[in-house]
């Protein structure tokens, strides 16, 4: 039998506690799906643009990476296939994702997963040198924490890469992209849950999230600077690359 995603999503996704709450029961509802509603609603494509992510890595001997909100562990095995020598940390909010990202494990050790918020990760200062985030940062509780945690957390001279929805500056590209995410999540959220706002929280989570530059800017005054950027469907979707300043 199906079962009805019952939360209400303006009541809870405006204030950063009612956002983590939100989170984390959706992505307990959803985790059974997570692996087929990530490549339906990216028409086929997530695991390429996860792949091309990895790909833009630097070289570097023997890293700690991060893989914050890891879901089921895509990017985290890839950044296990990646850095051989490295040791990989998936970092989740929700214990359904990450169960079934546990039973995937083929690495042993290296790869270890763990629950916590990406706005405090618990890990120490400059303890990482690779952070990596699908579809994260707009789901944490306030970016410019979460922002500010990568920063903390990464080695002066290591990286940050992330994939996500990338919000247009001009407002009918902020209006256009709404509607299309809207439309297409609320499709697949009456098709696996009988209510629309599961996947429609995609677009309304976007009305928070930073335009492209702002989220630019946001890393640079945290002390990144851009490396490499890639945008897949007319800008939908975008890979960013950030260096950590070594000053």
């Amino acid at each position: 039998m199906r079962r009805t995603f019952s939360l209400r999503m303006h009541d809870y996704i405006h204030f950063p506690e009612g956002k983590l709450a939100y989170n984390e029961r959706m992505f307990t509802e959803i985790a059974p799906r997570y692996d087929f509603i990530t490549r339906a609603l990216s028409l086929g494509r997530d695991g390429a643009w996860k792949r091309r992510l990895v790909a833009m890595l630097p070289d570097v001997a023997a890293p700690v990476c991060l893989d914050l909100a890891c879901g089921t562990g895509d990017l985290t095995f890839g950044l296990a296939r990646r850095y051989l020598d490295g040791r990989i940390v998936g970092l989740d909010l929700t214990e359904a994702m990450l169960d079934r990202a546990r039973r995937r494990n083929r690495f042993g050790e290296r790869v270890a997963f763990v629950r916590a918020d990406m706005c405090e990760t618990g890990l120490a200062d400059g303890s990482v040198d690779v952070v990596t985030g699908g579809y994260a940062l707009r789901n944490a509780p306030t970016v410019g924490r979460a922002v500010r945690e990568i920063a903390r957390v990464c080695k002066p001279g290591g990286t940050a890469a992330l994939l996500d929805f990338s919000k247009p500056t001009g407002r009918a590209g902020r209006w256009l992209e709404y509607w299309l995410l809207r439309t297409w999540g609320d499709f697949w959220g009456w098709a696996l849950h009988g209510n629309g706002e599961v996947y429609g929280y995609i677009a309304e989570s976007l009305r928070q999230f930073p335009d492209r530059e702002r989220l630019r800017a946001m890393f640079e005054d945290a002390g990144f600077e851009p490396v490499a950027g890639r945008r897949y469907y007319l800008g939908v979707t975008e890979v960013l690359v950030f260096r950590r300043r070594a000053w």
